[in-house]
């Protein structure tokens, strides 16, 4: 079936706001159904490539696309306020009910998007539009707080500053000319005058209050009542959705982890790829068209069972096999003891103490990862040397593990608040070390994010720290290492003051093992799925540690570089950078500090319009400090500034 690309059409809603979608109408005169992504990353320009490789697909299957600017983003009307706001919430209820409306549509809608535009999918879903059918939400949550880019486990994460920098940086992206007219610039003056600096709201929610339950499923498993297909990938920070929706949603549910990044599962890495085309097709007609397409055989629960994965520079493809099972819950659980003498397994033999130095970490790898490079766990080793560490004799047999993990052990620390983080490790006989699974508590929150509560120094008392999803088989001739630590940076910034901890002797991992599973395949996607665009310089992705020996200091450094480019149907040229640096002192927590640096650039035809976005991130003992500047040019010309600093008492962290 052939189709229709409408580049801008506007949708109007009840306060006389016009938003711009992109829409691929099938040929015909339908009624189709249609599939909505809503999302503030711009469709004209920043999602492009990607909006290409699927909406097609779905057009010629039959299925209209509609891919929505967000208030106040890309050249929608309005301004922006905050991520997954009521307003934005609201404004998706609107267009799903605008499209249902239209003369070519069913009158069924589904929602479909990945990171935020599976987040909202899933938030949108709680509120029950009338006319939404299904979803389908990749690399999302259920839990705001936990399971996101800016806390987990109590801990703060470095990504929540650079998110907030990010986020600085896209919103202050100017509306295309040619679609909004000579007000462009009148628009992108208004826009960066209401700019919020997000950073200042995040940290003044440390704790898991009514800001970070808005929004989160968890809160309510009932309130979801359309059908759910949710994917995540093991290289990825949004693992544990998958998992925990199918353990919880009474609506229909379908779930999906394979060992890919932070992509669209047809083009992401590490391989093996899906064909998810071709099932999202048959998943839209199945709930959108009343069509049977066997997706009641699908199973509930499909994993990628990775094994001997290997931290290499870049990773093409993990080793493994898909399986599938019915109930994504524990089959069976083993209990390995942290023995005596670093063994894990054996009877355990006296207090274990662990005080880690404050680089500790620097081969966790990103949150959010972009490539299948460095943005993804390094070979462990380097952490596991400054970790304490228990691992098996050479394996025998291969362990096999699905779920979540868990590490119970009495803990006593000499300060008021200190963070724990347990990594589970595949030892290869050659040495290289894999990360399978990672957990972080701060130990305030150890029994519950909403009210934490200090340690009292020197008393032991008895935690749970909580490993991330994961599917994976350690095989035989490996061995299994659990290492911990009390830093882990950069990914978790540190305590106030270096910590030493005292583990007693019952500490106890343990292991959940697949239960009744399936072996499954899936067929491969078409190699080339995304569209190549002009190229006038190409982009990088890269990361690198230093040792400053004279200064005592430890330098974390990222740069990514999109490269310039070109959208060939508009002809809008793109560019973005991202320049990190963090520096601590391994004896001195209080030493660290970040900068980080973002700039965006938008062009076409002697129009030029960039911006630069900068933070100044340091802590002190009992505060976060931040100071922000937002830089915006027309041309040669200075067309705004704006500025922000402030100073957040630090709430148990």
């Amino acid at each position: 079936m052939d189709f229709e690309f409408h580049q801008t059409v506007w949708i109007t809603l009840g306060d006389g706001t016009r938003l711009a979608a992109a829409i691929w109408m099938p040929d015909g005169e339908g009624p189709f159904p249609a599939v909505l992504e809503y999302l503030p990353y711009r469709r004209a320009d920043q999602t492009a490539a990607r909006d290409q490789s699927t909406y097609p697909a779905f057009a010629g299957a039959g299925i209209v696309g509609v891919r929505l600017d967000s208030r106040g983003q890309g050249d929608s009307q309005g301004l922006f306020d905050d991520e997954y706001s009521p307003q934005e919430l609201a404004d998706a209820c609107e267009v799903i009910a605008w499209i249902a409306a239209q003369k070519w549509s069913n009158g069924a809608v589904g929602m479909m998007g990945i990171s935020w535009g599976g987040f909202n999918a899933l938030q949108v879903a709680a509120m029950r539009p009338p006319a939404l059918k299904g979803v389908i939400s990749i690399a999302s949550t259920a839990d705001r707080y936990n399971d996101d880019i800016h806390y987990k486990g109590g801990c703060l994460l470095s990504a929540n500053i650079s998110w907030a920098g990010t986020m600085l940086a896209f919103n202050s992206r100017p509306p295309d000319p040619e679609v909004v007219g000579d007000r462009w610039e009148g628009i992108w003056r208004e826009r960066l005058e209401a700019q919020p600096f997000l950073l200042e709201t995040w940290l003044g929610h440390q704790r898991r209050d009514d800001y970070w339950k808005h929004g989160s499923v968890c809160e309510d498993w009932a309130a979801i009542q359309c059908p759910v297909w949710a994917i995540a990938g093991w290289g990825d920070g949004y693992r544990n959705c998958p998992a925990t929706l199918a353990g919880h949603l009474q609506a229909p549910i379908k779930a999906m982890t394979g060992p890919w990044i932070h992509k669209y599962p047809h083009f992401a890495w590490p391989h093996p790829r899906v064909d998810f085309l071709s099932k999202a097709i048959d998943w839209w007609h199945h709930w959108l068209s009343g069509q049977q397409r066997g997706v009641d055989e699908w199973p509930i629960y499909s994993a990628y069972m990775t094994e001997a994965a290997i931290p290499r520079t870049w990773r093409d493809a993990d080793g493994g096999h898909w399986i599938g099972t019915d109930w994504p819950g524990v089959g069976a659980l083993s209990e390995w003891p942290l023995g005596a003498n670093g063994v894990l397994g054996a009877d355990p033999a006296g207090d274990v103490i662990v005080a880690t130095p404050q680089h500790c970490g620097t081969m966790s790898g990103e949150f959010f990862t972009s490539a299948p490079d460095a943005d993804l766990p390094g070979d462990q080793v380097v952490d596991d040397a400054l970790s304490v560490c228990w691992q098996t004799p050479v394996l025998d047999d291969a362990v096999e593990i699905l779920g979540r993990p868990t590490l119970t052990l009495a803990v006593a620390i000499d300060q008021r608040q200190g963070n724990l983080i347990a990594r589970l490790v595949d030892v290869h006989p050659d040495g290289t070390a894999a990360l399978i699974s990672r957990g972080v508590l701060n130990l305030c929150h150890r029994a519950g994010n909403e009210t934490p509560a200090a340690m009292t120094p020197g008393r032991t008392e008895t935690v749970t720290v909580r490993l991330d999803e994961t599917a994976y088989r350690v095989r035989p001739g490996h061995r299994l290492r659990l290492a911990l630590s009390t830093a882990y940076w950069p990914m978790v910034l540190p305590s106030p003051a270096p910590v030493v901890a005292t583990i007693a002797a019952d500490a106890v991992l343990k292991l959940p093992h697949p239960g009744d599973c399936q072996s499954i395949d899936f067929p491969a996607p078409p190699e080339d799925t995304l569209p190549n665009y002009p190229v006038f310089s190409p982009g990088h992705s890269k990361r690198w540690v230093e040792h400053d020996l004279s200064a005592g200091q430890v330098r974390y450094s990222v740069s990514q570089d999109t490269g310039h480019l070109e959208v060939p149907w508009n002809r809008m040229q793109t560019h973005e950078t991202r320049e990190e640096t963090w520096e601590i002192d391994p004896a001195d927590p209080v030493r660290s500090k970040g900068f980080l640096e973002f700039t965006t650039r938008r062009a076409r035809d002697g129009w030029d319009a960039r911006t630069e976005a900068r933070i100044w991130f340091s802590a002190t003992a009992t505060t976060f400090e931040a100071r922000a500047e937002l830089l915006a040019f027309s041309g040669t010309a200075q067309l705004a500034r704006r500025e922000w600093t402030f100073s957040v008492p630090r709430d148990h962290m």
